[in-house]
């Protein structure tokens, strides 16, 4: 899943909070912090739908910073990686 994630406030603190806990979750395979609508963009993993649910009442409803979250379901990776096509400095 992709989840949009909008937090209670853009505090530092908060921010910084959530960070961490983006960094000590399995589930979150990547997390982005975003401008735009949502604050951040999190690449989520589970088994199942009823695994997704118990993550998002541990991870999202249980924390009083987020004011709220959108789940989009992939239903079929096109394409996928992070590699970005730089050419090479040219040796003249």
């Amino acid at each position: 899943m992709l989840v949009l994630v909008t937090l209670e406030r853009e505090r530092s603190d908060i921010i910084d909070r959530f960070k961490k806990a983006i960094k000590s979750s399995a589930e979150v395979v990547n997390g982005f912090y975003v401008t735009g609508d949502a604050d951040f963009v999190l690449y989520v993993t589970a088994n199942s739908m009823e695994d997704y649910e118990q993550f998002t009442r541990l991870f999202f409803y249980a924390n009083p910073d987020i004011k709220g979250f959108k789940t989009l379901v992939i239903v079929d990776r096109v394409k996928a990686g992070f590699a970005i096509p730089i050419e090479a400095p040219s040796e003249d």
